[in-house]
C-alpha cells in the first residue's frame, strides 16, 4: 500500500479568493517541507489553488521533485468575490451538518470525499510515501467517508484540520490524524 501525507495548506492570507500564505504559513511550510524530506517521499500532488501551490512548493524545493496538479484536491467550497461571507458561512456548516447539502457554489461534503478517495485510488501505483497539499474542508470530507463522523473530533467537524497539520494514511486505512508534531 501507498503512504499518504495529507499535508493541510499553510496559514494563508484573511482574503477573498485565492489567497497566498502568511508570513508564519511560509515558516510552517518550510518546517513541514523539512519533514517529509526525511521520510522520504516520491511524489508531490496538489490542489490547484494558490495556498496549496504555494505550500507544496516548499516541499519540492526541500525534495527535489515536481508538484504536480490535481484538481480533486480543491476545497468543497471556496469564498468568491460575488458572495457575502455570511451566506458563504452558512453554506460551508449546512455541508458539515447534511453531507448531502449541495451549496451555492462547490461540492456537497459527499461529493468532495468521493473525488478525493478518487484520487487516492489513481495515485496508489505512484512511488510512495506520496505527499499531497490540500484543504481541510476537503481532507474532513475524506475521513468522514473513510471512518464516519463517530470517529472524528468534534473540533475537526467544526473548527477545521489546523494549517500545515498531516494525515497519514496507508492506502485507504487512517494512521494518524491532523498531526502538527512537526511544527514543534
Amino acid at each position: 500500500m501507498t503512504i499518504f501525507y495529507l499535508v493541510q495548506h499553510a496559514e494563508k492570507e484573511r482574503q477573498l479568493g485565492d489567497p497566498g500564505l502568511t508570513v508564519l504559513g511560509r515558516q510552517h511550510a518550510v518546517r513541514t517541507a523539512k519533514w517529509l524530506q526525511h521520510v522520504g517521499i516520491g511524489a508531490v500532488f496538489s490542489s490547484p489553488l494558490r495556498r496549496a501551490r504555494e505550500t507544496a512548493e516548499f516541499i519540492t524545493v526541500a525534495s527535489g521533485l515536481q508538484v504536480q496538479e490535481d484538481a480533486r484536491l480543491q476545497e468543497r467550497m471556496n469564498w468568491a468575490d460575488d458572495q457575502p461571507i455570511e451566506e458563504f458561512l452558512a453554506d460551508w456548516a449546512a455541508t458539515v451538518e447534511d453531507r448531502d447539502f449541495v451549496p451555492r457554489s462547490g461540492d456537497s461534503s459527499r461529493h468532495a470525499g468521493a473525488r478525493f478517495l478518487s484520487c487516492l485510488t489513481d495515485l496508489a501505483a505512484e512511488r510512495g510515501p506520496v505527499a499531497i497539499v490540500t484543504h481541510g474542508g476537503v481532507t474532513v470530507d475524506l475521513l468522514r467517508t473513510l471512518v464516519g463522523d463517530e470517529v472524528l473530533p468534534h473540533s475537526l467537524l467544526h473548527d477545521g484540520v489546523p494549517s500545515c497539520a498531516i494525515t497519514t494514511l496507508d492506502g485507504t486505512a487512517v494512521v494518524d490524524i491532523a498531526s502538527q508534531a512537526h511544527l514543534q
